[in-house]
């Protein structure tokens, strides 16, 4: 049986960008220096019209009595020891002083403020995103095995807005917009969920939940909603692996299976255990990827490129390391090679 988790209705589904975040003293360093220079700009003005301008005590108006002014009038106290008298001060007070001092209102209430204009902005952006969004990759499911796919894809070169994390824990959502991705809180089987994830226009589906069941009615789901996408998926025990393809998944991880096989290579053998590391890990200095044959590659022994070839894919279908049929590199082929990871930008 599968379990609604956390966020399945249709309330905490809400589609959620990235955002930067900016510590406490971050903000309350920035709204002090925009009120700081409130009153600057307003006492320059001040200071600039001074002629314009009467101190109670009959003192000429300076830097300092400016300052005052500035103070006291934009936080609405007005003592009226320093008064505006010519008409041109009275102008300037009435179009350029009342104004900074709105504004002065407006960043000391800021966190209604803030609350009344972040809803609209998170709107905009989500309808910006969605009216650019094409060919990205949905990852149902953001614990340890989501957050590993999402890295290796970011090494991989792809773009941290071109991923949307789907996952009932609002917690493991917010992890993934401070990274830069996307993510709906909510259940990665209900199609009204995967739905605000435009899952119809992605071009991979990635599922890697923490049970099996749920990871088949997901898969169910994706194919049903996206017939040409990629669909990848992670299952804990392998006896539920046909499930999965049955239900629509290209491909299937057995994540204790491979495990188990890793653990006792590098039991056996540790520098084959460190080299199949380096392999299946992003940034550890090797990768596997797939890529096409250059010009100069076409019609030679895949045995005898500088990159080791893995794989050759013709027509849709892998053959493997040694297969008799790969003959030479044909044009339309796709090699995957064992290469060194590139360094990052």
């Amino acid at each position: 049986m599968v379990e609604h988790g956390e966020g399945a209705g249709p309330q905490r589904s809400r589609l959620r960008m990235p955002y930067r975040v900016r510590g406490p003293a971050g903000l309350i360093a920035w709204r002090l220096a925009l009120v700081l220079a409130i009153v600057l700009a307003a006492a320059v003005v001040v200071f600039l019209g001074r002629a314009g301008y009467r101190d109670s005590d009959g003192a000429p108006v300076g830097w300092l009595t400016s300052f005052y002014y500035a103070a006291v009038t934009l936080t609405t106290i007005g003592y009226g020891d320093v008064v505006p008298v010519s008409d041109t001060a009275r102008l300037v007070n009435t179009l350029v002083i009342t104004p900074l001092r709105l504004g002065f209102l407006l960043v000391l209430v800021g966190t209604t403020f803030r609350a009344l204009t972040e809803r609209t902005r998170a709107q905009w952006r989500e309808q910006s995103w969605r009216r650019r969004v094409r060919g990205h990759t949905v990852l149902i499911g953001y614990g340890t095995k989501g957050r590993a796919a999402a890295a290796t894809l970011r090494a991989r070169g792809v773009a941290p807005r071109d991923i949307v994390v789907v996952d009932t824990s609002a917690a493991a959502v917010d992890d993934a917009n401070r990274h830069g991705l996307v993510g709906i809180v909510g259940d990665g089987t209900r199609a009204e969920v995967l739905a605000r994830a435009e899952l119809g226009l992605a071009a991979r589906v990635l599922i890697a939940t923490t049970r099996d069941d749920t990871a088949v009615l997901a898969a169910l789901t994706a194919r049903r909603m996206n017939p040409g996408a990629l669909v990848t998926a992670s299952v804990e025990h392998a006896e539920n692996a046909p499930l999965l393809r049955d239900s629509g998944a290209d491909n299937v991880i057995t994540a204790a299976d491979t495990a188990g096989h890793l653990l006792g290579v590098a039991s056996l053998s540790p520098d084959v255990g460190t080299v199949l590391e380096d392999l299946l890990s992003a940034g550890l200095g090797l990768e596997v990827a797939e890529r096409r044959p250059a010009p100069e590659e076409v019609g030679q022994d895949p045995r005898r490129l500088a990159e080791p070839v893995l794989a050759v894919v013709r027509d849709g279908r892998p053959l493997r390391y040694g297969d008799p049929s790969i003959g030479t590199v044909r044009a339309g082929d796709r090699l995957i090679v064992a290469r060194e990871t590139p360094p990052a930008a």
